[in-house]
């Protein structure tokens, strides 16, 4: 008698008109709470959607009917809402909070950046870096020594130099090829070779990319060590950048040390950018072990600039794990787009660019009169230290 008065009691509750009233005003009122198409729709459009808020009405029905069964009108689906927004309290044998998240959202975004902008963008910086520089050689042709070769040479990088260079040079090259494959593979070499092929590729890929990491840091802090006193900026630059380094013009020295305005931008963008791909890609090496986007985040709201990387908001401080890793995974692989685009420069300078200057990587011995035209106060500073050669009639007087 006692459940039934309980039962006539709920339905002539929710039958009042307060009730009636309240579930009119709750769009989920039909579900029971659950989400509804809409809800569902907009979460896919990005927008922020409540999660279901049932836990009142069912802990209200359990106290009312908890003797009808031992879950009272607590539904299974609960635990699935739980899940779907990480509240539940989950608890795995390895006892590592990572695995205890079952479902995440930022898993699709991530996929969807990466498959869509990430790909499309990265794409075309590279492949309109590469138009520009064939584009600027058929224009400006090949950067010539004015005053002809003069047989006489002056060092330019000691061997230690050069070996830090090509240990950088050669582990970036190997990293942006296993790096685009392991982006672009599926769209470019499946539909060419088939999945048999691309499976060892992407193999052999991830073990490389991997593995050369290690020598690409290390070389990264050899360079520095050797050139960040060289690299510092003075006024000369100045004057550099007002004439475009005569890299657009015929006969234009602009004075320089041994580094220009030109070298010294690559050099802080390797040793930035670089560092940058470094710190991501140990948090990538090591999963879960180096989370560093939150710590940022909350940086960057103290200083005031977070907000205007999202839409005037802070930024999010607390960060599932998982996340973290997508968020390295992105940041790592725009900021190499970006780098390798300005490589892509360096080495056309440095190859059939200019006349020359290969030779300075090379041999480590490059032309008096090149070096007289394109680093005329470093020829000066050496001479002073009895270094350099005695100057060639022929030799071009730097611009002031």
């Amino acid at each position: 008698m006692a459940r039934f008065l309980i039962l006539l009691t709920l339905i002539f509750g929710f039958l009042s008109p307060a009730a009636m009233a309240q579930e009119g005003d709750n769009p989920r009122a039909s579900t029971g709470g659950a989400q509804t198409l809409e809800d569902i729709l907009a979460r896919q459009r990005g927008e922020e959607v409540p999660s279901r808020d049932r836990h009142g009405a069912a802990a209200q029905g359990a106290q009312l009917l908890g003797q009808l069964g031992t879950r009272g009108a607590v539904s299974d689906s609960e635990v699935w809402t739980a899940l779907r927004f990480n509240r539940a309290d989950v608890t795995v044998s390895t006892n590592n909070p990572v695995d205890a998240v079952l479902v995440q959202d930022s898993g699709m975004r991530w996929y969807e950046f990466r498959a869509g902008p990430l790909k499309v963008y990265g794409g075309y910086l590279l492949l309109g870096t590469l138009v520009a520089l064939v584009l600027f050689y058929l224009i400006r042709g090949r950067i010539r020594i004015d005053s002809g070769k003069s047989g006489i040479t002056i060092e330019r990088f000691k061997p230690v130099e050069r070996f830090g260079h090509w240990l950088l040079a050669g582990s970036f090259i190997l990293l942006g090829i296993t790096g685009l494959i392991t982006l672009f593979g599926r769209v470019a070499i499946i539909p060419l070779f088939g999945k048999e092929a691309f499976a060892p590729i992407a193999l052999a890929s991830k073990w490389v990319h991997n593995n050369v990491a290690w020598p690409f840091m290390l070389a990264l802090i050899l360079v520095f060590v050797f050139w960040v006193l060289h690299n510092i900026p003075n006024r000369h630059d100045l004057k550099w950048m007002a004439k475009g380094g005569g890299l657009f013009s015929k006969g234009v020295h602009p004075p320089a040390r041994k580094f220009n305005a030109g070298q010294k931008l690559i050099f802080w963008s390797v040793i930035l950018l670089g560092g940058s791909i470094s710190l991501s890609g140990l948090s990538l090496l090591f999963p879960f072990e180096l989370p560093m986007f939150a710590k940022t985040f909350a940086v960057m709201n103290d200083i005031g600039i977070g907000p205007l990387f999202n839409g005037g908001e802070p930024l999010a401080t607390t960060l599932a794990p998982h996340a973290e890793m997508q968020l390295a995974s992105l940041w790592h692989a725009s900021v190499s787009f970006v780098l390798i685009a300005i490589v892509l420069a360096h080495i056309y300078l440095g190859s059939v660019g200019m006349e020359g200057a290969y030779d300075a990587m090379g041999s480590g011995q490059v032309d008096i009169n090149w070096a007289e035209e394109h680093h005329g106060l470093w020829v000066e500073e050496e001479r002073a230290k009895g270094t350099a050669p005695a100057r060639t009639p022929s030799a071009a007087h730097p611009a002031e």
